[in-house]
């Protein structure tokens, strides 16, 4: 500490590498809920770190809900995986999101910025990468189609928001930011209540389908210009009063 009081800011403090090795981990072994993550003395050896650097990153994952710790020793020792990591985020930010008292307009001006973004980025992925990746874009506009077909079958204002919220969910996974996914999630499932009252204002979907379309046939044609703009003009039409 010097004469001012403040200590020197660490560039990286080791248990955030340890976390962000461990969350890849976990994506890249295809880990699913109920396994088992290795013991910390064999990640400690692993990463190349302390101990207590990873217990810390394991805290923060419990913290986050991802991890449920058991302290002992034999087969049930250890860290079991309860939920993704993106999963746990999502639900995160949704109860801040709850707890914040947001009003309407500011929900729907960062879900505005969010989703041009993310649609934009989309269509670029799916014009410019390589063949083995735009299989997977492809595996991305089928979940559209697919959620755009539950709309075209939905019996209620509630099933047309899940398949509705699934779509424009899609879209943020198909941009490639995890971290904007996870926002996406948490901002939809956070306004679901005033979705469907906006759906049973309109009464008729059919402008919103050809918005889901218009979006659709932007992202697979690989036209950012113009997958920015049918998300803007959609959420115009969905909130025409915050659009004015």
């Amino acid at each position: 500490m010097d004469g001012t009081g403040w200590r020197p800011v660490k560039r990286t403090r080791t248990f955030e590498d340890v976390l962000a090795q461990i969350e890849r981990r976990i994506a890249e072994d295809g880990l699913t809920v109920g396994d088992r993550l290795p013991a910390e003395r064999h990640l400690a050896e692993q990463f190349g770190v302390s101990r207590s650097s990873v217990r810390e990153a394991m805290r923060v994952l419990e913290t986050l809900g991802v991890v449920s710790s058991q302290a002992g020793r034999g087969p049930d020792a250890g860290a079991v995986l309860t939920s993704r990591p993106d999963s746990a985020l999502s639900d995160l930010l949704r109860l801040h999101l709850g707890l914040t008292g947001l009003e309407m307009r500011e929900v729907i001006d960062t879900r505005h910025m969010i989703e041009q973004w993310a649609a934009a980025h989309a269509a670029t992925r799916a014009a410019t990468v390589s063949a083995t990746v735009s299989a997977a874009g492809g595996a991305a506009t089928t979940e559209l189609a697919a959620a755009l077909a539950g709309m075209d079958a939905a019996g209620s204002p509630e099933e047309f928001v899940e398949h509705d919220t699934a779509f424009h969910c899609a879209i943020a996974d198909a941009s490639g930011n995890r971290l904007v996914a996870a926002i996406m999630r948490s901002l939809r499932d956070s306004m679901r209540k005033y979705s469907v009252e906006a759906v049973r204002r309109l009464g008729d979907t059919s402008v919103l389908r050809a918005d889901h379309v218009r979006i659709l046939e932007a992202i697979d044609g690989g036209d950012p210009e113009e997958a920015a703009r049918a998300v803007s003009e959609h959420l115009a039409h969905a909130y025409p009063t915050l659009f004015r």
